[in-house]
């Protein structure tokens, strides 16, 4: 994964543009993004940069992580998450990536992060599959029905839509603009909905893909 920022999502709101139309945002606080540490070739096999995202204490935190962190004199930041960098000499362990320096209004970002949980499911909600009669004589209303042939092949095929568990999956939201950043106060306004929950962890990158 190429440089990113960590943030966590707020919530969604609407904001108006110059020609006056409605948008639909959210709101995402972005962390302290402090980096941590800086991986080279010679010792790491590739060349990246450690981030932290949020400031915290030093008892959310293991022994190894805090060991590191003082090694590097960076205070106590979760989650630390490692970003491919071409040249990380060209930044500073303890300094902060600025919001400014990675995104601007109008660009396009990917954004990552944990979707919401709905639990056990069945294959009606969980893959959109049809359903029998409503009414009072039937005897087949929301179950799964058939899930293969008998003696042939005598078995379940592997993949067949089945009930489980559904959400709580790393999502990938592609292409979604940037309508305003907010440098001061550390927010990014991402036009559209970003996977997960009020509080989630979210990870923003630049759009690497050229349509839109």
């Amino acid at each position: 994964m190429k440089l990113s920022l960590l943030g966590k999502k707020i919530g969604m709101t609407q904001v108006y543009d110059k020609t006056g139309l409605a948008l639909p945002v959210t709101i995402v606080q972005l962390g302290d993004n402090i980096v941590t540490a800086k991986l080279s070739k010679e010792n790491n096999g590739y060349t990246a940069i450690q981030v932290g995202g949020f400031k915290t204490i030093e008892k959310k935190l293991n022994k190894p992580e805090m060991g590191a962190l003082k090694k590097n004199s960076v205070p106590a930041v979760k989650p630390l998450k490692e970003f491919r960098v071409d040249n990380p000499d060209e930044f500073t362990i303890g300094d902060a990536i600025k919001p400014e320096s990675l995104f601007k209004e109008d660009m396009l970002v990917d954004v990552r992060g944990s979707s919401i949980g709905k639990g056990m499911q069945g294959t009606i909600k969980r893959w959109n599959a049809g359903r029998g009669p409503m009414a009072h004589g039937s005897k087949f209303h929301r179950s799964m029905g058939s899930i293969g042939a008998g003696t042939t092949p005598g078995r379940v095929y592997r993949g067949t839509h089945m009930p489980g568990k559904m959400g709580n999956r790393n999502v990938c939201q592609r292409h979604l603009k940037v309508v305003k950043v907010d440098s001061e106060k550390g927010l990014l306004y991402v036009k559209g909905a970003v996977p997960g929950v009020e509080g989630g962890l979210l990870v923003i990158t630049p759009s690497s893909t050229k349509w839109n």
